[in-house]
């Protein structure tokens, strides 16, 4: 069967078939999943959450969501970009987060990494956006588990200094924080993420 079929969600109205592994999806691929997102926070939060998710399911990680925010002081990069060994070492305590010693201090670095970015490109959307998957040239939704922009920006961005940053972690960054819609093209959701795309002021600054 096609991964990009779509199976009836709780309405009765046809969703990706991800969506249906979990009762918490439905809300997240209703109202979170392919929007674009220009906030600077939300897209760093989104980036270090798909780098903790790296070897995991996203549902571990969605249903730890809140524990993270708190944790990294809602992903506020400028502060966390101020964490030391003393944070890094309670954050390993935190049984509310993945505790991974690599992934922890990733997000440290990348906070650093993410202030140095928003000063030399004015926010972290305007650098994200450059990155957009052109729908024309788009592959078949899910079909695929990166693209060339995705390399590009994971090389990009490890040539900066980030980390937790490959192909794959970035296209699903980039797939849920709407540089491209990939909901299936029967999915009730498809035409909301399109309407908004086409609404959407992409950040140059």
């Amino acid at each position: 069967m096609s991964k990009t079929t779509t199976i009836p969600g709780t309405d009765g109205q046809p969703r990706c078939r991800w969506c249906a592994a979990a009762p918490e999806f439905e809300a997240y691929h209703d109202h979170e999943w392919g929007f674009p997102v220009a906030d600077d926070t939300r897209l760093f939060e989104k980036i270090c959450l798909e780098g903790f998710q790296s070897g995991l399911s996203w549902r571990t990680i969605l249903a730890k969501r809140e524990n993270f925010r708190r944790a990294f002081d809602g992903f506020d990069f400028h502060q966390v970009a101020r964490f030391g060994e003393k944070h890094v070492e309670r954050l390993l305590q935190d049984d509310g987060i993945v505790r991974h010693r690599g992934k922890i201090e990733a997000v440290v670095n990348n906070a650093a990494r993410a202030v140095e970015l928003q000063a030399e490109q004015g926010s972290l959307a305007a650098y994200f956006w450059r990155f957009e998957i052109d729908p024309a040239g788009a592959a078949e939704p899910q079909t695929v588990s990166t693209s060339p922009e995705a390399v590009a920006l994971a090389k990009d961005l490890k040539k900066r200094g980030w980390k937790f940053v490959g192909p794959t972690t970035v296209y699903a960054f980039m797939q849920a924080m709407g540089l491209v819609n990939d909901h299936a093209r029967g999915c009730v959701v498809a035409k909301h993420v399109a309407r908004a795309r086409e609404a959407f002021d992409v950040p140059r600054a």
